[in-house]
């Protein structure tokens, strides 16, 4: 069985994201979308709430499993027997980034190998950045999340500006 893991902050999880999500559930037996710590990040929603977040807007797809780790990405995968790594890109400037990581995570993890996936043209300006401000405001999201979450991304976004 072809596993790869998609991993990320997924705060909140876009279209962007869910689109790299149903491509690459097209391309391997099983995907693994993991919440991952990215210490740089400050993230808006809880563990949790991202988990629930990513399990409502992903249960469409009958291959894709929803997890969380506190773990590198790159040992988790070792422990896992996970050899894939998804990355989603949406410029140039991503590239350049995620191939350090690429690097990285193959020192850490030998066995570890990078696949990158474009992000589809109509997302390449969608970040979760963009939508947690947006939804600060109560702003319409309605372009950017899953339909299944935005009621609860704009809600929670709200109780948080205060």
């Amino acid at each position: 069985m072809r596993t790869a893991l998609y991993p990320g902050s997924f705060d909140p999880i876009t279209l962007g994201h869910l689109n790299i999500i149903r491509r690459a559930s097209c391309i391997f037996d099983r995907l693994v979308v993991c919440i991952a710590i990215n210490s740089e990040k400050r993230t808006m929603f809880s563990f949790e709430e991202r988990v629930d977040f990513l399990k409502r807007s992903c249960g469409r797809f009958e291959n894709v499993e929803i997890v969380a780790t506190e773990d590198l990405v790159a040992e988790y995968c070792r422990k896992q027997g996970i050899n894939v790594l998804i990355k989603g890109l949406r410029a140039v400037s991503d590239f350049e980034y995620e191939f350090q990581l690429a690097l990285i995570n193959k020192k850490v993890n030998p066995e570890l190998d990078t696949i990158f996936l474009t992000a589809s043209e109509k997302y390449t300006y969608l970040s979760s950045t963009v939508v947690k401000e947006l939804a600060r405001y109560g702003a319409d999201i309605s372009e950017f999340v899953p339909l299944e979450i935005k009621k609860d991304v704009l809600d929670l976004a709200q109780i948080r500006r205060k």
